[in-house]
């Protein structure tokens, strides 16, 4: 399964980006996850990821370039996940999909318990592994 990711600065703190925490119940119940989803059979990566956030967020997003990509296999799946650089456009986040959103650091982002997917992304943001975010 491919999925995609938002890198999302905070819009007056760009050292903060958005994380969100999975609904209870579900898969991987209430771990935390950069915002995104999956994508359907015919759809870019880019009108996904715009997709999703608008879905999941009440947000419109400018989705930039690919800043990371990797492969995790689930017990009960393999997710391809990409993250790309977003901007967010109009729209204040709320948390239609997810069971919170915070704004975080890199490193406080370190402190809470994220999908075994994400892991190795937050490991190389954490370690400035992605160059320029802009």
């Amino acid at each position: 399964m491919r999925v995609v990711a938002a890198l999302l600065p905070h819009p007056e703190d760009g050292a903060r980006f958005l994380v969100q925490q999975r609904l209870p119940g579900g898969s991987r119940a209430l771990l935390w996850e950069f915002p995104g989803g999956k994508v359907e059979p015919g759809e870019s990566d880019e009108a996904a990821l715009a997709r999703e956030c608008r879905e999941e967020l009440d947000v419109a997003l400018e989705v930039g370039r690919r800043l990371w990509e990797g492969r995790h296999t689930y017990p009960d799946l393999t997710v391809e996940l990409v993250l790309y650089a977003t901007r967010l456009v109009s729209g204040e986040p709320r948390p239609l999909g997810a069971h919170a959103l915070k704004f975080l650091t890199p490193a406080e982002m370190g402190a809470l318990p994220f999908c075994e997917a994400d892991i190795p992304l937050l490991e190389d943001l954490v370690a400035g592994r992605m160059g320029s975010l802009g």
